[in-house]
């Protein structure tokens, strides 16, 4: 099952997960307000299921909402995906083929609209 998790971060910030059963698929950066963690889930729920893919490893080039396959120091490929303004909105962790992070891709395009949404920092202690 495919869900968008909103988790503690330092410094009282937050962070968005994607996961499918328990594997994080994508994560983002800290966000210092939770309105802005869920506003990122929002954007990839609305943006995510039209958006090109650009293969920076073959020196593609895209603008706007996309996904970008992108090469890591150690020579494998992870996933990014970009906001309109160019910023990263979330990043996979590094796959040994391609096909994993195209994979990687295709799940969250499919899947994140309907995801639901766990706000993990709201439990009770």
């Amino acid at each position: 099952m495919h869900k968008f998790k909103i988790v503690g971060a330092a410094n009282d910030q937050f962070r968005v997960q994607f996961v499918y059963n328990a594997e994080v698929m994508v994560w983002s950066e800290n966000y210092a307000s939770k309105a802005s963690a869920k506003n990122c889930i929002e954007s990839i729920k609305k943006n995510a299921p039209g958006a090109v893919v650009v293969d920076l490893t073959k020196e593609e080039t895209g603008k706007g909402y996309r996904f970008e396959i992108a090469e890591a120091k150690n020579g494998e490929t992870f996933v990014r995906f970009i906001a309109a303004n160019g910023e990263p909105m979330v990043i996979s962790e590094t796959y040994k083929s391609k096909s994993s992070a195209k994979n990687c891709i295709e799940s969250v395009k499919k899947n994140a609209p309907g995801a639901e949404t766990v706000d993990e920092t709201a439990k009770s202690a």
